[in-house]
């Protein structure tokens, strides 16, 4: 008879565990879900490592103080990440958070001091100094509604190139993040590939810059191997965007009046750079 007793608090502990377990993944009436994306605008370097020792959220449910964000699996803190990786397309989902409906005001990147930079040319590692105020937080603006059993998507666009500063000409550099945030709920993205010809042989396609602007942002990237590119978080609405594609000894490519639509990618085909004659 004991025994029994003892299976049956068991199997109701065991369902109890299941049943939080199943709540903590599942968006229901009192819930949002919460996606933190990485990507990087591309700078002119080989690696751009940084090291981030916590991701924090300040929302209605926590007035005047600081939660943490858990990471997605298989990641920890402190997580090292090379920005220059998340190029056309690739990006590093940092959290997929279930967490309250309500207010989320802000998040804050909490970096650590073993932030390293290899400059093309240059393949020594060199440091990366983080001023103290980057070492307690930036503080990231999201001012979002979030309303329960939707999900949403921010992606912090990191602009390298903007974000490493040359301290004079002792050969030191300064990290000081520049991070754009957008959010897929009121966003789209454009794609493409893009293709050079030479005496009707296709070449390198890879590390081709692309420039998007709407008149007064701009946004960059660069393609992959395969010649492909992808801008995400662009803000959609009455807004037009100009894309640019460039490089040394080819022709120019320019598309005007490119609209962009929400949760939608536009797919701007495959585009062919011709070589100046």
């Amino acid at each position: 008879m004991l025994s029994r007793k003892i299976y049956l608090i068991l199997g109701l502990f065991i369902f109890l565990v299941g049943l939080q377990s199943c709540s903590n993944n599942t968006v229901n009436n009192d819930t949002a879900r919460v996606q933190l994306k990485l990507i990087d605008a591309p700078g002119d370097y080989l690696e751009v490592n940084v090291e981030i020792v916590d991701i924090l959220f300040n929302d209605s449910e926590n007035e005047g103080g600081w939660k943490s964000f858990e990471l997605s699996e298989g990641k920890t803190y402190p997580l090292m990440v090379d920005l220059t990786k998340l190029i056309a397309g690739n990006s590093l989902l940092l959290t997929d958070q279930i967490m309250p409906a309500g207010m989320l005001k802000q998040i804050r990147l909490v970096l650590g001091e073993n932030n390293t930079l290899v400059i093309d040319g240059n393949e020594n590692v060199v440091h990366l100094d983080t001023p103290s105020a980057m070492q307690s937080g930036l503080k990231l603006n999201i001012d979002t509604e979030l309303e329960a059993g939707f999900s949403y998507t921010f992606i912090l666009d990191w602009d390298v190139q903007k974000s490493i500063v040359a301290a004079g000409s002792s050969n030191k550099y300064n990290l000081k993040p520049v991070i754009k945030v957008n959010t897929e709920v009121n966003s789209g993205a454009i794609s493409g590939s893009v293709i050079q010809v030479v005496d009707n042989d296709e070449i390198d396609q890879q590390d081709i810059s692309v420039l998007l602007t709407d008149g007064v942002n701009e946004w960059t990237t660069i393609t992959n191997e395969e010649g492909k590119f992808l801008f995400q978080g662009i803000p959609s609405g009455n807004d037009i965007y100009d894309l640019k594609i460039e490089r040394e000894g080819f022709e120019t490519i320019e598309l005007n009046n490119i609209s962009v639509e929400v949760g939608v990618i536009t797919d701007l085909g495959v585009l062919e750079l011709k070589i100046i004659e």
